[in-house]
């Protein structure tokens, strides 16, 4: 059945002919060469009532080329599930690579960075907004996505930890806009940007914000949903929120999908960081804005600093199987804390001793952009009198470093050390900071306890937001 897109009259002018009638969408079909047929649902076209002209009575009406058709024979139907690259920041294959940099000075880095991501979520369970305290340049990994028509391609950061995508956009002038390297996105160079109404779902689903006696999101010129969206450490992003065409490589897209458009962005924004990729359980990130794909995603981390890049895979391609795999309830948590990846650790064992932590209710989330497992602070003493008596070497103090439990002469001694639970490997839990030294990668925290990125390397780890269970199995992720 055709549907009524406008009520307004549409007048196509042609040379000395014309047509009126209604503007309407309605599903439009061609049969390839070899027979197949190839549909656009939802096509807008002109329904005349009144055409007059140079038209003869062999056309039954007029198709304009110079519309740009993205959808192919190999896309017609959404994908099941599909997979992108994903790249640690501080690989030689990352944009954001230093090559001045050491690799102590990189695990230095990764440490301030986990200690800081840890106490900004730990103070968004006071926060009266979902995203008060995120740092995006806290995040590890990259992914390749492209936006708008004529895509263009940028590299993001991909965080589980918060919900909403955003870039920079045209115009964005310095100082009010911090330095990028990436061009602008332009708005007005894309076929299928949209700005979104302040009355819209999307609009509604942003938090609610109070910034120098105005109050986001509101409503701005020709009721435009104007957003404000700030984290922990002051940076913020300002602008419109719009639906645009989201894409990844040529065959998968994601046409209006809402992402924030930023004209006044500002704080500790690097300047490689073209924007971010939500990829929470709010409605706004990028897994629950994928429609038939469906709310599931995974990864497999490889050991750092190899030039390897993993695969992010979305929907069916998503699922994991195999020897070891085991899977925990996902917990989700009303209010501020609604799209954190809430697991509930109920203790560590370290060879034959256990700890427990005695609670129930979600007590740790697991985040791919925190580097170290961060631990309460009494379960974490706990734990590191196990680790010392398992190891029973003398420990090695290092100066000047946020690590708790260091020993040298490592490559000997980490051989020895007995299995967590959860068959963890010594990468997993113990990292080297020079030749010899290795720290113990785990840290106490009186702010968010986070299950970071070092203790899932080489484990597939899928995400299954509709079943409610996030899933373990060990694998050489340097082969997936």
């Amino acid at each position: 059945m055709r549907k009524l897109k406008s009520v307004f009259v549409l007048l196509l002018i042609r040379r000395s002919g014309y047509m009126v009638g209604d503007s309407a969408t309605d599903s439009i079909s061609f049969v390839t060469r070899d027979g197949q047929s190839v549909s656009f649902p939802k096509s807008v076209f002109g329904c005349g009532h009144d055409n007059l002209g140079k038209f003869n009575r062999h056309m039954a009406g007029l198709v304009g080329l110079a519309i740009s058709i993205n959808v192919s024979a190999t896309n017609t139907k959404l994908p099941k599930g599909f997979s992108i690259d994903l790249i640690h920041r501080d690989s030689p294959l990352s944009p954001f690579y230093n090559s001045s940099m050491t690799d102590s000075e990189r695990v230095q880095n990764a440490v301030l960075r986990s200690i800081s991501r840890a106490n900004r979520f730990g103070q968004s369970s006071m926060a009266e907004s979902v995203e008060t305290d995120i740092r995006p340049n806290d995040g590890s990994y990259l992914m390749k996505i492209s936006i708008g028509t004529p895509p263009v391609e940028r590299w993001a950061l991909a965080d589980t930890g918060s919900d909403l995508i955003w870039f920079q956009c045209k115009p964005c002038p310095q100082p009010q806009c911090y330095r990028q390297k990436a061009p602008l996105f332009d708005p007005k160079s894309s076929s299928t940007y949209m700005s979104l109404s302040c009355r819209s779902l999307p609009c509604k689903a942003l938090p609610r914000r109070y910034v120098q006696g105005q109050t986001y999101p509101r409503c701005g010129s020709a009721n435009v949903c104007t957003y404000f969206y700030s984290y922990g450490d002051d940076s913020y992003t300002m602008g419109e929120l719009a639906t645009e065409s989201v894409s990844f490589g040529r065959n998968v897209l994601f046409p209006k999908t809402a992402f924030g458009c930023g004209h006044n962005d500002n704080g500790l924004f690097n300047e490689n960081d073209a924007g971010l990729v939500g990829l929470g359980q709010g409605n706004l990130s990028l897994v629950s804005q994928m429609g038939k794909v469906g709310r599931k995603f995974s990864y497999c981390l490889p050991p750092y600093g190899l030039k390897t890049t993993t695969k992010l895979r979305f929907g069916e391609e998503a699922t994991i199987s195999g020897n070891g795999l085991v899977s925990t309830p996902l917990i989700t948590k009303n209010g501020p804390l609604s799209f954190f990846y809430f697991l509930n650790l109920e203790g560590i064992t370290v060879g034959q001793q256990n700890v427990r932590t005695g609670q129930s209710n979600g007590n740790i989330i697991i985040d791919s952009g925190t580097t170290l497992t961060m631990l309460p602070s009494s379960f974490y003493d706990q734990v590191e009198a196990l680790v010392k008596q398992a190891i029973g070497a003398d420990q090695f103090i290092v100066q000047n470093n946020e690590y708790k439990l260091c020993y040298r002469n490592a490559n000997s001694i980490i051989q020895n050390i007995p299995n967590f639970e959860v068959s963890l490997q010594p990468q997993n839990f113990f990292g080297f900071i020079s030749n010899d030294v290795a720290c113990f990668t785990m840290l106490p925290t009186d702010g968010m306890p986070i299950y970071g990125n070092l203790a899932q390397i080489d484990f597939e780890v899928e995400h299954d937001l509709d079943q409610k269970k996030v899933s373990f199995a060990p694998v050489d992720c340097t082969k997936q």
